[in-house]
């Protein structure tokens, strides 16, 4: 936070995909043969990001790059949002906030992993921590590291670096469970009260539903159609806001959804959106942000001078004095 104190679970602030930069940068200058060193960190990228069955594909020209253009689009990406492997550089998700995830009915900004259980929680995170490596993607196998063919052996601690125990991911998911939100410094006051009343009236509880200010549900990203049957197996709202569909559609993380996020700890947190392009819900809610000579002030995909932050209309006819109530209440939650 700002007075240097540290919130366990909450959105993380290591500015991870720059200090990667700066490590694709320092091998290649260091190493003894740096064509044999960019090759690697090119493999390493279509390791963490290709969906090579998408046309176009969303890593064209990777083999074609040299060094400091790969450097340059993880360097975009700043501290908030993070370029995890099944994403990629210039759609990556915001970090999420880890306190009251008990209550979270779908895991990831696309809702790739349900929720129902402890179980669930347990098995996302043996996923995260290797074991979706070891998935075939139409023949594109993580695992196989620089060739992605050949399933390696599960048993071979090697091949994804081994996973925790049942017992030590019961224990993790216990922890993230117990995560608890810090006292709030934002007081309900007339202010707050105005707010809690405008956002009772434009409607915003019917996706964002107290008391877990939100409704639990998937959203569809816009041009995506649900397969027959999703809607007995998944909880769908069938509606689109209109944000950005490429994190959904485009990459390893895709499902065609995005999961209606909770508004609990807004205070504490930044970078909104599903990519993080406003840093603060000031931004959010500014309708300059539609416009294409908008400069976001969270994350700008790489090479982008401007760039329109589409959808969710929501609250950005407000008046100013509104805007200031409704932003003033949600500081609350």
């Amino acid at each position: 936070m700002p007075d240097g104190s540290i919130l366990k679970g909450a959105q993380g602030n290591f500015p991870y995909d720059r200090s990667l930069a700066y490590g694709y940068r320092a091998t290649v200058a260091s190493a003894q043969d740096p064509a044999q060193a960019l090759s690697d960190i090119r493999n390493l990228e279509r390791f963490l990001h290709a969906v090579p069955w998408l046309r176009p594909d969303p890593l064209a020209g990777l083999d074609q790059m040299p060094v400091d253009e790969i450097a340059s689009r993880r360097e975009a990406i700043p501290a908030g949002v993070l370029g995890r492997h099944r994403s990629n550089p210039l759609y990556p998700p915001q970090v999420p906030d880890l306190i009251g995830v008990k209550d979270r009915h779908y895991l990831d900004r696309t809702g790739l992993q349900q929720q129902r259980g402890i179980v669930d929680l347990m098995r996302y995170a043996a996923l995260n921590q290797g074991g979706d490596d070891l998935a075939n993607y139409d023949g594109f196998i993580p695992a196989d590291f620089g060739n992605f063919k050949k399933l390696p052996d599960p048993a071979d601690p090697d091949s994804v670096g081994g996973r925790y125990s049942d017992e030590q991911l019961y224990a993790l998911a216990l922890y993230v469970y117990s995560l608890q939100p810090p006292p709030n410094p934002n007081k309900s006051d007339a202010l707050a009260a105005s707010g809690k009343k405008i956002f009772e009236r434009e409607g915003c509880a019917g996706c964002h539903t107290p008391p877990l200010y939100t409704n639990n549900k998937l959203t569809l990203a816009e041009g995506f159609r649900p397969p027959p049957g999703a809607e007995q197996k998944y909880d769908i709202l069938p509606i689109s806001v209109g944000t950005d569909p490429n994190l959904t559609l485009m990459t390893r993380r895709g499902t065609g959804y995005y999961k209606v996020p909770s508004l609990k700890g807004v205070w504490y947190r930044g970078m909104f959106g599903h990519s993080g392009w406003c840093a603060t819900l000031e931004d959010w809610f500014s309708p300059a942000r539609l416009r294409d000579d908008y400069v976001p002030t969270g994350f700008k995909p790489y090479g982008a001078k401007t760039y329109a932050v589409k959808g969710h209309p929501f609250g950005l006819d407000l008046n100013a004095e509104d805007k200031q109530a409704l932003i003033a209440f949600l500081k609350t939650l």
